[in-house]
């Protein structure tokens, strides 16, 4: 299987495979790109990377300087997200797109917090990413020790803020353009995480706006944790490529 690691504007984006459908994977809290190679999530897939019908390209985290930096607010957490998006955006989706041989859709996935990213990517950049796999997500960043004000980067950075208000042609867009599938476990860690209630949750969210989404939840012997994901992504990546 082919595996090619290089820098992007500051960044580490490691790809696997040599050709197929292109999917942006976000690791999970202050996670490298090689995460999912190191906790086994590749292994799972290796088929379908080596018959050609996926690739991924797994990036940094910026999360030690935005989400998981207790010492500023909620708000200030959300502006420095912005830092983080705009490399992926400017740097990474162009690097994909020359992979790829010209500009092509791109789907999101990642576990835990990856999966806040990959699910907050593709509902505000549904041109590039029309669909996201979250796993054990939870998506709404004010219950993750936030405090201080909350302006505007913080509510266009929270999908419970935002969704709720979408209308119009835009959410007219997005029912046509987007799909989402979120996978929870209601094992050990998934309610201390959070993740069960804030993934059946936001399902509940996007399906009353007409949005498409698909809600998979497991079983109480499935945690929130590498041996579940490797598991869930085993069994949906095939029906996306």
């Amino acid at each position: 299987m082919r595996r090619d690691q290089y820098e992007v504007g500051g960044g580490t984006v490691i790809a696997y495979g040599h050709y197929g459908r292109p999917f942006l994977v976000f690791p999970s809290e202050q996670g490298r790109a090689w995460d999912f190679e190191t906790h086994g999530m590749i292994e799972p897939v290796r088929p379908l990377l080596e018959e050609g019908r996926a690739k991924l390209y797994c990036v940094d985290s910026f999360d030690e300087h935005s989400w998981s930096n207790r010492s500023v607010s909620l708000e200030e957490r959300a502006r420095r997200h912005g830092v983080y998006e705009s490399w992926v955006l400017n740097d990474v989706v162009p690097s994909i797109h020359a992979d790829c041989g010209g500009p092509q859709e791109i789907a999101t996935l990642g576990c835990s917090l990856g999966a806040f990213h990959a699910v907050l990517f593709a509902l505000r950049r549904a041109d590039l990413f029309p669909l996201a796999i979250g796993m054990s997500g939870n998506y709404d960043p004010s219950t993750w020790h936030g405090w201080g004000d909350r302006g505007d980067a913080a509510y266009f950075a929270n999908p419970f803020d935002f969704v709720p208000n979408l209308h119009g042609d835009h959410l007219d867009w997005l029912r046509g353009r987007l799909s989402v599938l979120l996978v929870v476990g209601q094992g050990q860690w998934e309610d201390t995480t959070g993740s069960l209630r804030s993934t059946v949750d936001f399902a509940d969210v996007l399906r009353g706006k007409g949005l498409r989404c698909e809600l998979d939840v497991w079983g109480h012997d499935v945690p929130h944790d590498w041996p579940s994901w490797r598991a869930q992504l085993a069994h949906h990546l095939p029906r996306f490529c």
